[in-house]
């Protein structure tokens, strides 16, 4: 045999087994949310992309969504959990909370929960423990009363705001318990909280908003709103309530103003907790971190259909204005 036969042949010896071996074993994970967003889908894809992992090819995800439907949760958790993938990723509150009732082993990664801590997800931001780390998107005791004080920026007059939550959603009860009284005090308003945890009970809330003569709602994020969120704004314009929002989707959907983390930055960013947990970094290791961006977004024309006079201070802050 010619030596240059021989050493070809001896290195694909060598290297051939462990490249089909990895090429034929991508990595796995589960991913359980509340809704399909194809814009939030496609940053989290490149997110993964920037860290060399391609799904389909080296990296096999399977999606589960509840949809609105806050009892499929625990099964839809225990599903992925029974695929033992080498990740788990949740999207909202109780998609994580589910995912750390379903395994204390799997490694878990967050993406946009409040207050971590606060649900027992991990025991602190710069030290998480046990098998789950992410990112938040807010800081507890800072960020609902940031978003409740822009509101009465945008309308001075409003004494009594209504604050639309879910009672299904975790870090909602954490924040009506804790956060809400202190915010009233410290703001001097008025604050009516109005529930809904059905989209036929979204009707209600803001029928009885508008019944207790409220003069603005804040609905506080969650999937029931945000996969409803055409029906959220029309009736906020129903009833001629001034609504501040968390997300720029509400504002594109004729929703007067909205205020909070830059979510696709968050979920950009968390491709980078999955690729160092799966080259061996364990949760306990990787800090919560919080988010670095924010969006103030405004539309105009909702705006002067209420009768509502846009202050030079937001026109200026604002990182879009939807004329």
């Amino acid at each position: 045999m010619k030596r240059r036969e021989f050493i070809a042949g001896t290195t694909a010896l060598f290297v051939s087994p462990r490249r089909s071996r990895a090429q034929a074993t991508p990595r796995r994970a589960g991913f359980l949310g509340g809704f399909q967003n194809l814009q939030i889908g496609n940053v989290w894809r490149d997110g993964l992309r920037d860290h060399g992992w391609i799904e389909g090819k080296n990296l096999i995800i399977d999606y589960r969504y509840f949809e609105g439907h806050a009892e499929r949760i625990p099964a839809l958790a225990a599903e992925l959990v029974a695929l033992k993938p080498d990740l788990l990723i949740g999207s909202n509150p109780q998609a994580t909370v589910a995912l750390k009732s379903a395994t204390a082993t799997i490694p878990i990664v967050f993406v946009a929960v409040p207050d971590p801590v606060g649900l027992g997800l991990v025991q602190s931001l710069s030290h998480p423990g046990g098998n789950v780390t992410g990112l938040t998107d807010f800081v507890p005791g800072q960020f609902s009363s940031k978003m409740i004080d822009t509101m009465r920026e945008m309308v001075p007059t409003a004494s009594k705001i209504a604050i639309l939550v879910n009672p299904g959603n975790p870090i909602h009860r954490l924040i009506v318990a804790e956060e809400l009284p202190q915010t009233a005090r410290k703001l001097g308003v008025a604050l009516l909280i109005v529930e809904a945890s059905t989209v036929d009970e979204l009707d209600i809330a803001f029928a009885s908003a508008a019944a207790q003569h409220a003069d603005a709602i804040v609905p506080f994020g969650d999937p029931l709103t945000v996969n409803n969120a055409p029906r959220v704004t029309a009736l906020a314009a129903q009833h001629r309530l001034p609504a501040l929002y968390l997300f720029r989707l509400f504002v594109t959907k004729g929703g007067l103003i909205s205020y909070g983390p830059d979510f696709a930055d968050l979920f950009r960013r968390a491709g980078g907790y999955v690729d160092k947990i799966l080259k061996g970094t364990k949760p306990s290791e990787l800090p919560v971190e919080q988010p670095t961006k924010f969006e103030l977004v405004k539309n105009m024309k909702t705006a002067k259909a209420l009768g509502v006079t846009v202050p030079p201070s937001l026109v200026v802050r604002a990182d879009e204005v939807i004329e």
